[in-house]
């Protein structure tokens, strides 16, 4: 049995319910035998390590540990990790990778040695990379890791000429992005997005623990309509308004008394400046932003650096149309060399559907 991919498989059980916490699995073994295994469920509850020697109780000593990330070895929501497999005399410990938060950082590894625990690194440590990139992005710079995620027409179209929308790729891509939103802890649109669809960015699913993101509509100078979908009270989760100083007072009051949060940065260029609002979602914890368009904001994201992670929904239609949106607007590249070219890109079927997937960096 490959113990460090069991280890990998457990932690991605708690997928989009631990930020801003990682996802973490661990497996204990002695001669041959799972004794306990666990996973991190969610923020402040006890960390897999734990939960596997729970399972295990005294036969945990002299076993061997495969976590997919290095035990913590500071006081955060649960106590050090560290000390529990030391007090519970663990032989061995394999881990996938080291922690890249700035508390641990290899701090686990060398108090566990210290105290003769045997350790290895790096079984698996790519896929246990991609399983916590956005807690290794989210840790190492507090800010969110964002995801740019638009669907369009084979020949790049985002809405006919008229504006209309609903719906370019189908149901299996669309049930995607609902899962998708039940694992980010937020979503943003533009309020061009909001004014022409009226959505509601609500995850839509019939599964247990269903989550709720936080839903942000990056909006200058308060032009959502206060008969919103997204602003009704009745939805679950919540929604805020990311305004910028241009806003006028009647409509930040507006919002107010509909008991809307309203959070107004400086304005950058006329717009609200994304840098500064990424930074202070970062400061709420919100390790993880879908950005759902529209071209406006995306363009804004690209060209500030913003963007992680790609989502491209192609659909096997022809809209045409020289007034037909597409999904990036903004000025664009000036030459192909200036072009943004996705590393590890991935493509998948979904249904009639094509999703074209990758990194930026």
């Amino acid at each position: 049995m490959d113990y460090m991919k069991r280890a990998l498989e457990l932690a991605a059980l708690a997928r989009g319910h631990t930020s801003p916490n990682p996802m973490v699995g661990a497996v204990l073994v002695k001669d041959g035998q799972v004794l306990g295994e666990g996973f991190h469920r969610r923020a402040g509850e006890p960390h897999a390590e734990v939960h596997a020697l729970r399972q295990a109780g005294e036969a945990a000593r002299e076993a061997t540990l495969y976590v997919n990330l290095e035990p913590c070895a500071h006081y955060g929501r649960t106590p050090p990790c560290t000390r529990a497999l030391i007090a519970a005399g663990i032989a061995r410990v394999h881990m996938a990778m080291l922690d890249p938060n700035p508390l641990v950082s290899g701090r686990g590894r060398a108090e566990m040695e210290a105290a003769g625990i045997a350790t290895a690194v790096g079984e698996h440590e790519e896929e246990a990379r991609a399983l916590n990139e956005v807690f290794v992005k989210y840790i190492t710079t507090r800010y969110p890791f964002v995801i740019a995620k638009f669907a369009m027409s084979l020949d790049g179209k985002i809405a006919t000429s008229a504006g209309e929308s609903r719906w370019i790729t189908g149901e299996e891509a669309r049930r995607y992005v609902h899962g998708l939103r039940d694992t980010v802890d937020a979503v943003m649109v533009g309020v061009n997005t909001v004014i022409a669809d009226d959505p509601l960015l609500t995850a839509r699913l019939e599964v247990p623990d269903l989550r709720q993101p936080l839903r942000v509509i990056v909006d200058s100078k308060g032009r959502t309509p206060l008969h919103a979908r997204v602003l009704d009270p009745g939805l679950p989760g919540k929604t805020i308004i990311a305004a910028s100083d241009l806003i006028p007072e009647n409509k930040l009051a507006g919002f107010k008394d509909q008991g809307i949060e309203v959070l107004i940065s400086p304005a950058r260029g006329g717009m609200v400046d994304l840098e500064r609002l990424m930074q202070a979602l970062g400061q709420r914890e919100i390790s993880s932003v879908l950005l759902e368009g529209g071209g406006t904001i995306l363009a804004s994201a690209f060209a500030a650096g913003l963007v992680d992670k790609v989502l491209a929904f192609i659909a096997p239609k022809i809209i045409g149309g020289k007034a037909a949106p597409t999904p990036v607007g903004g000025e664009g590249a000036a030459s192909l060399a200036q072009a943004l070219t996705l590393e590890r890109v991935a493509v998948e079927r979904l249904g009639p559907d094509v999703l074209i997937s990758g990194y930026t960096r």
